[in-house]
């Protein structure tokens, strides 16, 4: 497996995040639904990656939104055949660096509730249980997490 950071317009690409809207879509009412769409995971503060198999298939892909102050991960997402291995644990880890190498070091998400695996994943991750942030309406269904690195300087909120 080959993590890089790419350009999110790509075919392949385009299909994983589409599959992350099938998957998201019938799990939340729309009023609930935070993602942001290909021309904003372009633009120049995103850091994009893609994680592709031995044979160059976009397996998986994440976001990480620099803000002032703190990195937003969004648009996480492994092909359902491909969890199990280790992809979602190596994106993190490799967005969280390409993150702090440009002094990002607190990292924030929101997440719903209704995925389970994904908050013990971002638990497991270190990501701990926070307010909510941002321009995020209130909303029952959301669950936002946050976690600091010790990988260079911090952010202070």
């Amino acid at each position: 497996m080959n993590i890089a950071l790419e350009r999110p317009n790509q075919p392949d690409v385009i299909q994983l995040i589409d599959d992350l809207d099938a998957y998201q879509k019938p799990l939340y009412p729309p009023e609930s639904h935070h993602g942001i769409d290909i021309a904003a995971l372009s633009a120049t503060h995103v850091l994009f990656a893609v994680a592709r198999d031995e044979a160059g298939m976009a397996i998986g892909c994440g976001a990480l939104v620099v803000n002032p102050g703190y990195g937003e991960l969004k648009r996480m997402y492994v092909r359902q055949q491909n969890r199990g291995q280790g992809v979602a644990a190596k994106m993190l880890s490799f967005l969280e660096g390409e993150a702090a190498a440009r002094n990002c070091t607190l990292f924030r998400l929101e997440t719903g509730v209704s995925q389970p695996e994904a908050l013990a994943f971002y638990a497991r991750a270190g990501y701990a249980r926070r307010e909510r942030f941002g321009d995020y309406p209130d909303d029952p269904l959301s669950v936002f997490m946050q976690k600091t690195t010790n990988r260079g300087a911090r952010f202070i909120d």
